[in-house]
């Protein structure tokens, strides 16, 4: 399947896109353990297009607690995961508003999760695509900003 756009735009608005996990191929994440597939992400002409996409951790994935000002939406596919406390599994959406900490968060078994992070809608941070979604080499843990 590749990209597909709605062939018009009814009344000055923009038609749809869709695209397909399937044509988008797997890149470095910056935490260990995960790899993801945004089908859409910011860049200069859209500065406002959300990172929505999946993300697949292998089993032993983590991250350190971290904040954001953006807001995001995660939906567990398969997997489990331990979230600041708690455990999650398959069907379980977790809102994160702005800005927001974003919890410690490891897996045993691996998984996938779609994302959806969106500009703020009170603070106007954005979600960062370039260098965080597509790094060539994951730095460590230590390298990278926590902002706590």
């Amino acid at each position: 399947m590749s990209q597909q756009t709605a062939p018009i735009a009814r009344e000055g608005h923009q038609p749809f896109e869709a695209r397909h996990r399937d044509d988008i191929d797997w890149e470095t994440i910056r935490w260990p353990g995960e790899t993801g597939k945004m089908l859409f992400h910011p860049r200069p002409e859209r500065p406002t297009e959300p990172n929505a996409g999946i993300l697949r951790l292998e089993p032993g994935a983590h991250h350190p607690l971290h904040k954001h000002d953006f807001a995001q939406i995660w939906y567990i596919l398969e997997g489990e995961f331990r979230i600041g406390g708690g455990t999650y599994g398959p069907g379980t959406m977790i809102f994160h508003p702005d800005p927001h900490f974003e919890d410690e968060f490891r897996t045993e078994t691996g998984g996938e999760i779609l994302i959806v992070q969106y500009p703020g809608p009170t603070t106007g941070g954005r979600p960062i695509y370039d260098k965080r979604f597509n790094m060539a080499d994951r730095k460590p843990i230590a390298a990278e900003r926590t902002d706590l």
